[in-house]
């Protein structure tokens, strides 16, 4: 069956219809794409494939030998293919980049080679995209006609054509990094099983992972915050660290950065970020997909990057492609410049607003206009990193001279800027601001003079709701008036005046609505730009001084992501002042901005309870949804640094600037925000001395020697991971067990029961473990029958790395709609054959030990959201349970070898979120859609039948996106379109899912 079926890919892609639209102008440039068609799978990946960028050969060369039993003319093709040299599809353009003082940096793709004027107007973030198509083009995963779909972007793109997309890195961080490397270590034992090499599994791309998500501001307000917190750290996250330790030399091109050395994605701003690739060489753009949704501060260096879900973040390190839309593009031309005082902040929010009403969400915006000269690289990472909050998949900058002597600032060599330079002119990728230029065209455009930005904040619940700092105060008091939603509070008339009177630590103290009780310089957002940063030191500065203090109840907290940021914040001499108002250093991560923000005094956590005070939280960072910064801020509001510390020094954001003193200082003399307000040259006089290169040089010179408390966390030096069977933090998943080398084939589905019959909008959010484990859930059963106490449950989050956790929290929401309850609210369903209601899970394992498969009915935009990869692997998981293990690929139940065919085996919706559906693919499960207009209402489906699905068990017979016929027990029959979308994604199901294709053919190699 998989011979035919992969003699059947080959030769598709062999017949007439594989022929590619426009193909003479690619012709003329690449005269050898057709021969390439008639090459092995193994000389379609491409001698520059990613494969080879992390020094390992082309990945599915065992492809071809299932070829040949198939039919006697492929039999004969092959042993024809057999004698030919390898070639790449586009080997006429590969050009030599030579050095200005002879000889030459390597070898690239030369789009300039391919003659095309489209090529001349296309956005600079597209053409990334068509440089990676070419670079990789094998016409098995990226085809020619992939590659014409990218030219012809201006005419292709509104058609939401799908490519495919070969991203040059991943980026993780700790909370998706674990289950990340719990697959590895899984696979790894897989093809130890099969008899093959386990250290063929590693990741194809360079894989760099920042552990900075865990982390708590337990401690603040003291010299010795960043090692109390630390130690805390450790002392809950021992065993995740240590699994991740383990990863880091166990596998290759995997790069664990410790923790306590900074936020992700400014690490990855300062010191990861390679711009151009140069490997075994040949030159090619640094691009990355990161496993957290801020991956897109890195555009602001000019290397495309944008956040994922772990299941495709495992398959590019795997060396699959990503499936995406070609997106549009928004061209946002910067004219002016910033006035004296503003910050980047204030231009980010400004942004955010402009960008969110236009409408951006699945696009890429591009920056552009003479307006850009005028902006710093970090002022642009601040713009690029809040690309989640106004809805964009990248905020795009190139590079230019500003990039350029960023990258000389941060320590990289002049050798590496002159050969990032010459390459990305040489490529049409260089924006040079003297020279003309040419117009780009771009799917609609925006504008904005940076001198119409000023001093703003954002909240009290959104990111995108800016407000101007000049009317906080009238916009306050119209929250507290408004009813309750994105800009209310809904609190009386005759409460919103009311002070609450209470004792802290010996001293009287007093909040009222508005109260500032937590005040974090925090996330990488602002963290990563040296002028508010010193900004905000000047503020305290100015403030300590003229003799103001922060109150001692307000909770400050200062956390750099780098080290970079405490050696100019010392070198200035500003820290001092700063640690004067409460903001000592607390540790190197994310904190406040993720909800790391600790505990609060346990006197004013009273106090705003038994009140019912909506007290205020101001911080630095990029998210400020409620319940988010800490449970008990009801208000929070984003703002630059030295916002964050005006508003700390005002006790309140019940304040009008402009008109009202912050304090009383050291002469009895009333102090205004004017007073302690920086001016734009102060601040760069203080940058300038202070920012220096050799600060960047030494921080990531040592970035990976770790601290004592990382250094001291033994771990084995094994290359295959030794499982605890106790372990609730990091458990082996089930998929791979007693897996065998043929592949199981497609699969119909049987007489399925409905697990749970959804409507509209189901999110990963309803779907996917998140937050907290609630007390009575099957999860916090699972733990406390292992002897873990409530108190140490932790989060889902950080359970990641245990499936039976994982599982037992799927579909756990406490808001989700299930129709089966009839407008109950809750994670509960109904077992059919009995009416039972029970847990989701237990009602799973009820099915799973009946032998008994199940399917889920759905409406439209089922998957939207953002924690996508559980919200695939956890339904595949729901057919497995502690006591009786079923590897979903095989249908085997291991503990007991019996057969079975149990578990969530196909979604029907009205439509699937994209990253979700290619997610449900890579785990084994069929998408189906329902015919336009019609869906399971419609249709009389209650979810109370029992569904078989018609899928033939020939891979050949299969088509993507061919039509389905679904049966019910009761006589209904209705049509679906199978959400196979391409040849690849038939070849994962073929296999179970992405991750045993990937297994079977590496261990044939």
């Amino acid at each position: 069956m998989y011979k035919a079926a992969s003699a059947r890919l080959l030769l598709r892609s062999l017949s007439p219809a594989s022929s590619v639209p426009g193909k003479s102008r690619l012709a003329a440039a690449a005269p050898s794409a057709r021969a390439a068609l008639s090459r092995p799978r193994a000389a379609w990946v491409g001698r520059a494939g990613l494969a080879r960028a992390a020094g390992t050969g082309p990945r599915f060369a065992g492809a071809r030998g299932q070829i040949g039993a198939a039919v006697p003319a492929v039999e004969r093709l092959q042993r024809r293919m057999a004698t030919q040299a390898t070639e790449h599809a586009f080997k006429n353009i590969l050009t030599c980049l030579p050095k200005p003082g002879g000889g030459e940096y390597g070898k690239f793709y030369s789009l300039p080679a391919l003659n095309d004027p489209r090529i001349d107007k296309l956005p600079y973030s597209i053409r990334i995209l068509l440089e990676s198509a070419i670079r990789n083009c094998d016409n098995f995963q990226v085809t020619t006609n992939d590659v014409e779909k990218i030219i012809d972007w201006e005419n292709t793109s509104p058609k939401l054509a799908e490519i495919p997309f070969k991203p040059a890195r991943v980026l993780l961080q700790d909370f998706t990094g674990v289950p990340a490397v719990v697959d590895l270590a899984a696979m790894r034992d897989a093809m130890a099983k099969l008899g093959s090499d386990a250290n063929k599994i590693n990741p194809l791309v360079p894989v760099d992972l920042v552990i900075d998500h865990s982390v708590q501001v337990d401690v603040a307000r003291s010299p010795n915050a960043v090692q109390l917190n630390m130690e805390l750290e450790f002392s809950r996250n021992k065993e995740r660290f240590g699994f991740l330790k383990w990863g880091s030399s166990a596998f290759q091109n995997m790069l664990v950065v410790p923790p306590g050395s900074g936020i992700v994605h400014q690490v990855n701003l300062e010191y990861l970020g390679r711009v151009v690739f140069n490997t075994d060489g040949i030159l090619y753009p640094d691009s990355v997909v990161g496993t957290d949704s801020h991956t897109t501060m890195i555009d602001g260096l000019g290397v495309a990057g944008w956040g994922v879900g772990g299941i495709e973040a495992e398959a590019t390190m795997l060396g699959q492609p990503m499936s995406m839309v070609l997106p549009g593009v928004v061209g946002f031309k910067l004219t002016g410049k910033l006035r004296s005082g503003v910050t980047a902040t204030d231009l980010v929010l400004t942004v955010t607003q402009m960008l969110r009403k236009h409408g951006v969400v699945g696009k890429f915006v591009e920056f552009y206009g003479e307006g850009m000269g005028k902006l710093s690289l970090a002022d642009r990472a601040t713009i690029a990193n809040m690309s989640p909050e106004y809805g964009a998949t990248m905020g795009f900058f190139p590079v230019d001279h500003v990039t350029l002597d960023y990258l000389k600032l941060t320590g990289r060599s002049d050798e590496t800027v002159s050969m990032i330079e010459a390459y990305l002119r040489a490529n049409k990728m260089f924006v040079d601001y003297s020279e003309p230029q040419t117009e780009r065209v771009y799917s609609s455009y925006l504008e904005l003079d940076l001198d119409e930005v000023e001093p703003s904040m954002s909240g009290p619940k959104r990111p995108h709701d800016r407000v101007p700092l000049k009317d906080m105060k009238s916009d306050w008091h119209a929250c507290l008036d408004n009813k309750v939603g994105f800009k209310g509070f809904a609190v009386p008339k005759e409460q919103q005046d009311k002070v609450v009177k209470f004792d802290f630590h010996g001293q009287p103290a007093e909040i009222k609505h508005g109260s500032v009780v937590i005040a974090a310089i925090t996330s990488c957002t602002n963290t990563s730009n040296p002028s508010v940063m010193l900004g905000a030191g000047l503020v305290a500065k100015k403030a300590c001084e003229l003799g103001l203090e922060v109150k001692p109840w307000v909770k400050t907290s200062l956390a750099p992501g780098s080290g970079v940021v405490t050696k100019y914040l010392l070198q200035s001499g500003l820290q001092e002042y700063l640690n004067q108002q409460g903001f000592h250093i607390v540790g190197y991560g994310c904190t406040t901005c993720i909800g790391n923000s600790g505990d609060l005094d346990e006197s004013v956590s009273a106090a705003i309870t038994e009140n019912d005070v909506v007290a205020a939280a101001v911080l630095s960072g990029n998210r400020n949804f409620e319940g988010r910064v800490h449970p008990l801020t009801r208000a929070n509001y984003l703002a630059s640094p030295p916002l964050v510390v005006a508003y700390a020094l005002a006790g309140t954001v019940d304040i009008d600037f402009e008109k009202e003193p912050i304090g009383i200082g050291k002469d009895g003399k009333e102090v205004y925000f004017r007073d302690i307000w920086p001016s734009t040259e102060e601040i760069a006089q203080v940058v300038q001395s202070s920012v220096l290169p050799d600060m960047f040089k030494g921080t990531y010179e040592a970035i990976t020697k770790g601290n004592p408390m990382w250094n001291q966390l033994t771990v084995p030096e094994a290359s295959l991971y030794s499982w605890d069977p106790k372990s609730t933090y990091i458990h082996e998943p089930p998929y791979f067990k007693d897996m065998t080398m043929s592949p199981p084939g497609p699969f119909a589905v049987k007489d399925a029961y409905c697990l749970l019959n959804f409507g509209d909008s189901i999110t990963t959010d309803h779907i996917s473990p998140a937050g907290s484990i609630h007390k009575d859930s099957p999860a916090a059963k699972y733990l406390m029958e292992r002897g873990v106490d409530r108190k140490d449950f932790n989060s889902y989050g950080s359970r990641r790395g245990n499936d039976e956790v994982m599982a037992r929290g799927t579909f756990a929401n406490i808001r989700i709609v299930n129709k089966f309850l009839n407008g109950e609210v809750g994670p509960k369903t109904i077992h059919v054959p009995t009416g039972e209601k029970l847990y989701v899970f237990d009602a799973a394992m009820r099915y799973k030990s009946e032998g008994l498969a199940t399917i889920i009915l759905a409406g439209a935009e089922y998957g939207s959201g953002s924690s996508r990869d559980w919200a695939a692997k956890g339904p595949m998981l729901l057919a497995s349970s502690s006591t009786q293990i079923l590897c979903p690929y095989l249908n085997h139940v291991w503990e007991d070898i019996v057969l079975t065919d149990s578990g969530v085996k196909a979604v029907i919706a009205k439509s699937f979120e994209r990253i979700h559906r290619s997610n449900l693919v890579g785990m084994g499960i069929i998408p189906l859609c329902f015919k336009a207009g019609e869906d399971a209402d419609s249709l009389g489906l209650t979810g109370h039948e029992r569904y078989s699905i018609n899928l033939p068990t020939n891979l050949s017979e299969i088509r993507p996106g061919q039509d389905v016929t679904v049966t019910t027990d009761n006589g209904k029959s209705f049509t679906c379109t199978l959400r196979f979308d391409t040849e690849v994604e038939l070849a994962y199901f073929n296999h179970g899912g992405i991750l045993p294709y990937v297994i079977r053919n590496l261990a044939q190699n």
